[in-house]
């Protein structure tokens, strides 16, 4: 018994609802219709046309002559009429031969006459007929006809099965594949492979996976587990549903696997993000001796180009040119896109103008790797010749053009791509979108960067941090902050990149309190995890010295993120925590972590900021092994770290080895020599910057100041200062600061004053800098007062201010008033005292003579005294002649400083004055047989732009004889108002005698001499000395302020003296 005809116009015309697999399945699937306006829906196809062709056959021929040519069809009916007129009847092996002469050389008209004889002769139920007929119908593209004869056929094989569902799969019919097997599966019809086959390659992105699924299982029940024809499909099908794990199972699984096999695992792990098992693979398959396809060169090179790997690339771009697929079409677009990104763009322009044929994406790989490197004209000239190649560009040429325009601040060419894009109807493209909205970012247009942004999709949650960002490089704190709160107000979600758009303008802008808001924000909706946003906060908490919540946000993530640790680094170094960040950058090193030139850059400048020359080479070693060699940031830190450890000569090198100089390498230098104590060379480089037209900014200008402020060169730091005025850099807070100090070191305490007082803005620094003028120049009570008025105005003192409070009390003598002071640090300010407030205190005390109280109060301290307290108590009793305590001190002081010569020096002073020649003379000789070497008294004095030095009874100076000459006279007139030389108490009475007297003159008194008899009346007279004025040049100084009517200033090894009107301003308390 026949089976009843199959009709296929139920699932043909109208979609099926659903599939119904033996598996139990929940979901439901409605496959897309057939479109309209296809062919196969113009009609049932009526038999009547086949009926009314029929003609009369007549036995003939068994066997039939074999016709080739375009005349085998023709030829064919005549020798079908020559039967019929022999009487002859044609059977099924007559038509056979027929239908295989129109489907190889015939017409469809042929082929259609020659199916109603066929159904005239009733030959319509030959199997072997109906199989041909579809052939000859597909073969001329009338799929109808092919299901119309596959629809009458009383029985179908499996044959004609799979020839439908193919050429379903073909015409993309997919919904009608998955009907039909569901048909089969009713009718019990066993597929075979290319069933299998045919009906994976029919499950697109609209199919259920777990249909995908359910057919695989079949394969395996059917035992088609390991045939590539089935698996191959499957690894495509696992892959573009992420089961990538799946895919490697059905790939291992093959027994024979072909190059099909192999380019759909690789191209489905480099599409999946594993590029580097897809390299892999790809080597494994070479070598397995596999042919090769450009289409795998494609897959590979992009993989390439994903990760970084360039070199391999250029290695496949040498095997692509050896298998003859150079001039491919995918093999030089992902070229194209390779060396872009690499940034070789001679390379991809020779590859793109070498192609045979290009299309959209070999124009968009190059226009898009033009518009990356910054090479936004030359991507502009490229889509014009796109246009002559007459090819039309799609949404992501013009999003690269868009990127070009922005590049090069092209608004007006951006402007006429906003056309249009318009025109063509791609307003509504995402990445158009965001790059409509970056272009006007990027070229400052924020007015229309926000109305084009008020007419796109609110919910696009891209584009509002777009805004985030452009009111962020602006500076616009107010507008970000309201963006942020709109977006929330409209319910949308923030993602990963919308919390460091905000944060990093809080971080920029100092709003810490906002920053910390959003940070609760961050909380709150899960995202203090990720690692992107993690990075963020530890950058902003650390730029901003909360340097304890940074490290607790790094300790809690578990990735391990090089930014994140690198910007704790950064933090640190930036922060003065030099052992921390080298401590920090050990470990991450230790776990494994890769640093990149951030971390290395602040590590090296981490050994600059504590002199660790030998570790900060090894660190430059190891930035150089990693591919840092030329990085412009490690370059300015090397500058810096030899620079600050006084190696001139390999700050220079470094500094010569940069390619691209900017004005931090310079200022690396320019600081650098200042804060080693090049101050000479740090000057000498800063006027070589001027000069040659370099960027001077803040910076630059704080270290030429305090350079000048050291070798206190007045005149040049006035000269500096007029450039900074002209610049407009008086307003920074940092330079006011630094001129507060110059004028403080140079004696100019009036300047001093005056630019603390014109300053706007006064931090902490800008008071300590006054408080401590004030101190050494012996307006201890001024000092107090600013103190005072710091507070008020809620200025937190640190502990450099109370060095300066502690330094005025003890210059005037206040002791109750500074001992006070030092309790409040710890009682009321919550600040530890250091070593050098402890120093204070006992100089305080000493000064005032209250020598057994500062040796119970260094006996009390909490800390070990370090040298500079001993040596304090030391310089007092030589003062105030106490021995006992002195040789206390001098005992614990060389136990700490056996080699300082000044150590020995107060010693023997101590025993001089006290006229304990024996213990001097026996102190000098242990430091003579120590090898340890006195510091010469010397003073300086700039004449005419040239400093002079003098030693004491200096006779090498060119003008000693009139200095000398000119010094008698002056202590002839000194003594004629009272002066009285006093003796020096380091010499006895024999030794006195023995001398000559102009070998005991002091290098103070020569400095002043030369001084008056150089520099004009109304010039003050400005000296320095390395060591402390001694009382007999101090009284002698006082006289001759009034008989040479001179303001005459000196700076010793403690404190500035402003003489004037035979008063001097530390009121003879020093």
């Amino acid at each position: 018994m026949l089976p009843s005809p199959l009709s296929l116009r139920g699932f043909f015309f109208t979609c099926p609802k659903s599939y119904s697999f033996p598996r139990k399945c929940m979901h439901q699937f409605c496959p897309n219709p057939i479109p309209k306006n296809c062919k196969l829906l113009s009609g049932a196809v009526s038999l009547a046309a086949f009926n009314n062709t029929a003609v009369s056959y007549v036995n003939g021929y068994d066997e039939l002559p074999e016709r080739k040519g375009e005349e085998a069809g023709s030829e064919g009916f005549d020798f079908l009429h020559l039967m019929e007129e022999r009487g002859l009847r044609a059977n099924s092996q007559t038509f056979l031969w027929l239908l295989e002469g129109c489907i190889n050389y015939g017409s469809f008209s042929d082929g259609f006459k020659l199916h109603g004889k066929i159904l005239k002769m009733g030959f319509y139920s030959e199997q072997v007929l109906c199989d041909r007929l579809i052939d000859l119908y597909l073969k001329f593209g009338d799929l109808k006809g092919a299901v119309k004869v596959f629809e009458d056929m009383r029985v179908r094989p499996l044959s004609c099965w799979n020839k439908i569902i193919h050429r379903f799969v073909v015409e993309k019919f997919n919904c009608h594949v998955l009907s039909l097997f569901q048909q089969m599966m009713k009718e019990e019809v066993k597929p075979d492979e290319k069933t299998f086959a045919g009906v994976l390659r029919a499950c697109s992105a609209d199919v259920p996976f777990y249909y995908v699924e359910q057919i695989h299982a079949r394969t395996i029940t059917h035992g088609y587990e390991t045939s590539p024809w089935i698996c191959n499909p499957l690894i495509d099908l696992y892959f573009k549903n992420n089961f990538v794990n799946s895919a490697r199972k059905v790939f291992d699984d093959i027994q024979k696997k072909d190059s099909v096999s192999w380019v759909a695992m690789i191209s489905g792990l480099s599409q999946c993000g594993y590029e580097q098992e897809a390299i892999h693979l790809f080597c494994q398959m070479h070598t397995s001796g596999f042919c090769l396809t450009p289409y795998i060169f494609s897959s590979v090179l992009s993989a390439c180009t994903k990760i970084g790997f360039f070199d391999f690339g250029e290695q496949l771009h040498s095997l692509a040119l050896k298998q003859g697929f150079s001039k491919e079409i995918y093999v030089c677009n992902a070229l194209v896109t390779l060396y872009s990104r690499l940034g070789n763009l001679i390379s991809a322009e020779q590859i793109f103008n070498t192609m045979l044929e290009r299309d959209g994406v070999s124009y968009n790989s190059l226009i898009s790797g033009l518009a990356q490197q910054g090479y936004g004209d030359r991507a502009l000239k490229l889509f014009k010749k796109m246009h002559l190649d007459s090819l039309k560009p799609d949404c992501v040429t013009v999003a690269s053009l868009l990127s070009a325009c922005a590049l090069v601040r092209d608004i007006l060419k951006g402007r006429q791509l906003h056309s249009y894009v318009i025109k063509a109807g791609m307003s509504s493209d995402i990445i158009l979108e965001g790059s409509l909205l970056d272009l006007y970012v990027k070229c400052s247009d924020i007015e229309t960067a926000h109305d084009f942004f008020l007419t796109t999709e609110s919910e696009n949650v891209v584009l509002w941090n777009m805004m985030l960002v452009a009111y962020g490089q602006l500076d616009n704190l107010t507008d970000s902050a309201q963006i942020f709160t709109q977006m929330q107000m409209e319910g949308i979600v923030p993602n990963q990149f919308t919390y460091p758009s905000i944060l990093r303008t809080c971080t920029s802008l100092g709003a810490l309190d906002l920053g910390e808001q959003i940070h609760t924000q961050v909380l709150k909706t899960g995202f203090q995890f990720n690692v992107y946003v993690s990075s963020v906060l530890i950058d902003m908490y650390a730029k901003h010295g909360e340097l304890v919540t940074a490290l607790k946000i790094l300790r809690r993530i578990k990735e391990k993120d090089v930014v994140s640790w690198t910007a704790m680094i950064a933090g640190y170094a930036q922060h003065g925590m030099f052992t921390e960040a080298l401590n920090l950058f050990e470990e991450m090193q230790d776990q494994g972590i890769q640093s990149d030139n951030i971390g290395f850059a602040s590590a090296i400048s981490a050994c600059a900021g504590i002199q660790a020359l030998d570790q900060g080479r090894q660190i430059h070693a190891q930035s150089c092994v990693s591919g840092y060699s030329d990085d412009l940031s490690i370059g300015n830190a090397l500058v810096s770290l030899y620079a600050r450890c006084g190696k001139v000569r390999e700050a220079y090198i470094a500094f010569d080895k940069i390619f691209a100089k900017d004005n931090i390498s310079w200022n690396s230098l320019v600081s650098g020599f200042s804060r080693s104590g090049y101050f000479e060379e740090a000057l000498k480089l800063f006027a070589q910057m001027n000069k040659a037209g370099q960027e001077i900014n803040a910076f630059t200008f704080g270290s030429a100041v305090s350079a000048a402020a050291n070798v206190t060169n007045v005149k040049l730091g006035k000269q500096i200062h007029a450039m900074i005025k002209k610049t407009g850099y008086d307003s920074e807070s940092e330079v006011s600061n630094v001129l507060i100090t110059l004028y403080s070191k140079c004696g100019s305490i009036d300047d001093a004053k005056r630019q603390f007082f014109e300053m706007n803005e006064k931090n902490e620094v800008s008071w300590n800098a006054i408080i401590t003028a004030y101190s050494q120049h012996g307006k201890g009570f001024e000092a107090l007062s600013l103190f005072e008025d710091m507070k008020q105005l809620g200025v937190l003192p640190n502990h450099v201010t109370f060095v300066g409070v502690l330094s005025a009390c003890s210059h005037v003598g206040l002791v109750d008033e500074g001992i006070s002071y030092f309790k409040s640090m710890s009682e009321v300010h919550n600040l530890i005292p250091k070593p050098e407030h402890y120093a204070c205190i006992v100089d305080l005390l000493g000064r005032s003579g209250l020598l057994s109280r500062a040796r119970r109060f260094i006996e009390g301290m909490p800390i070990q005294p370090d040298a500079m307290i001993w040596r304090t108590l030391l310089s007092a009793c030589i003062v105030h002649k106490n021995i006992d305590i002195g040789e206390f001190a001098a005992r614990h002081l060389l136990e700490l400083e056996p080699k300082d010569s000044a150590t020995y020096v107060l010693l023997s002073n101590m025993y001089a004055v006290t006229g304990k020649w024996g213990c001097r003379d026996r102190t000098r000789r242990i430091m003579k047989d120590r090898g340890v070497k006195k510091e010469p008294g010397r003073s300086w004095i700039e004449v005419n732009n040239s400093v002079h030095a003098f030693f004491v009874g200096d006779q090498k100076h060119p003008r000693a004889d009139m200095i000398y000459e000119y010094l008698r006279d002056l202590n002839e007139q000194a003594a004629q108002i009272g002066y009285v030389p006093q003796h020096n108490n380091l010499l006895s009475e024999a030794e006195r005698g023995q001398r000559d007297p102009t070998q005991i003159i002091h290098s103070e008194k020569l400095a002043i001499a030369f001084g008056l008899l150089s520099l004009s009346s109304s010039t003050p007279i400005r000296v320095f000395k390395n060591l402390r004025v001694c009382g007999d040049c101090h009284s002698w100084i006082k006289y001759v302020s009034v008989t040479t009517n001179r303001a005459i200033i000196v700076r010793d090894a403690y404190r500035f003296h402003h003489f004037e009107g035979g008063v001097c301003s530390c009121k003879d308390y020093w």
